[in-house]
């Protein structure tokens, strides 16, 4: 068995190490020919700490972040209204851990090189072509490859999706996040979500460590018409949709002075309906199932997708395996995106919102149950 994973992402490289794991044999291929991740956080938790674990990076991993005691909802002012301490994920690893982008990116490419695996990169797919027992592929190097199966890893703007499902595209739902690294205060050891917003701007915002000495802020709003921004413009502009928070929080977006260092997107997603392949074509991560931010589960459902995939994949002929995946993967990953668009709604609609801390608790839940 020989597979092409287009797009060397966080999904994708966690496939890649999976397949080996195995015996299968893969390559990646990767259109940026830097290999490059922007510079901010994401917040782990005990499933994606578990399904690195299985990867062999778990504690890779913990070493380059920041474990922090859990999440913690605040009012405006920052006053605690309920805390969700993390457990041991497994092994004995931290459930709850902060990591710039960056950090991880260095732990999966390490490993992936340490491995042999090939990647090839500024190069992607220019031709698809599925004939049953195999897929022809041409790429943009004028070259060419036979494969028993493609995974199309390549994100929340996947080509390879657009390819087979040109009617699957991300929506936009209403609101957009902006981050930035800030200095992380002596003695911060939770991740907070301040609930509500303190001026015109209605969403939610928050903090998490990522290392001892920093660590990143965020808000997420609504973003009436889906605005674009000038670059020079972002710092002034993540400042006033932080504008009125205490606490922590409040101090904090005081560091927000570099335009150049914010990061904001507009939140769009895309959910794939069951079955997440066709023939020997398969979608995993952002790719089949891209949600907004407000669980902290992108990374997350990439590496399970991941780890489960390869798992099948070892055990099974590939059109069985791809069913069996969809079995394990399909309801979590939904769950997920569901959830996550739902909590977006209610910071948008506060008036009809539900409990945020009920449905963020129970899905952590949920979540750190086995695959």
């Amino acid at each position: 068995m020989t597979i092409c994973i287009i797009g060397g992402g966080v999904a994708g490289l966690a496939l890649a190490i999976g397949l080996h794991q195995r015996g299968v044999a893969c390559e990646v291929v990767e259109r940026d020919k830097d290999w490059k991740v922007y510079h901010v956080g994401i917040i782990v938790q005990a499933n994606f700490v578990r399904a690195l674990n299985a990867l062999g990076v778990g504690d890779a991993a913990v070493a380059a972040g920041y474990a922090y005691r859990g999440a913690r909802f605040v009012d405006v002012n920052g006053n605690t209204i309920a805390e969700l301490p993390g457990d041991t994920a497994v092994d004995g690893l931290p459930s709850d851990l902060g990591l710039t982008r960056p950090a991880l990116h260095k732990v999966l490419t390490d490993k992936v090189k340490e491995l042999g695996i090939p990647v090839r990169l500024g190069v992607t797919f220019t031709a698809m072509e599925d004939y049953g027992d195999h897929v022809e592929l041409g790429f943009s190097d004028g070259t060419s490859g036979s494969y028993d199966l493609v995974v199309g890893a390549d994100g929340n703007y996947s080509a390879v999706r657009k390819a087979l499902w040109p009617e699957a595209t991300p929506q936009f739902t209403g609101q957009g996040v902006w981050r930035y690294n800030v200095p992380r205060p002596e003695g911060l050891e939770w991740s907070d979500i301040y609930l509500g917003s303190s001026n015109d701007f209605n969403g939610k915002a928050g903090y998490c460590p990522l290392t001892p000495d920093e660590m990143y802020i965020f808000a997420v709003v609504e973003e009436k018409g889906n605005p674009r921004f000038a670059p020079e413009t972002l710092a002034d502009a993540m400042r006033a949709r932080l504008a009125g928070y205490g606490g922590i929080l409040g101090q904090a977006a005081k560091a927000i002075t570099d335009p150049a260092l914010v990061v904001y997107r507009p939140l769009e997603a895309c959910i794939m309906p069951d079955p997440w392949y066709k023939g020997r074509v398969v979608l995993i991560g952002d790719a089949a199932h891209s949600a907004t931010p407000h669980l902290g589960q992108g990374a997350a459902m990439a590496v399970e997708d991941a780890v489960v995939l390869a798992q099948e994949l070892g055990e099974r002929a590939i059109p069985e395996a791809l069913r069996a995946f969809m079995e394990r993967r399909f309801e979590r990953a939904k769950l997920v995106g569901t959830s996550s668009i739902q909590l977006g709604e209610w910071e948008m609609h506060p008036e009809s919102a539900g409990d945020p801390v009920e449905v963020t608790a129970r899905i952590r839940r949920k979540l750190a149950e086995p695959v």
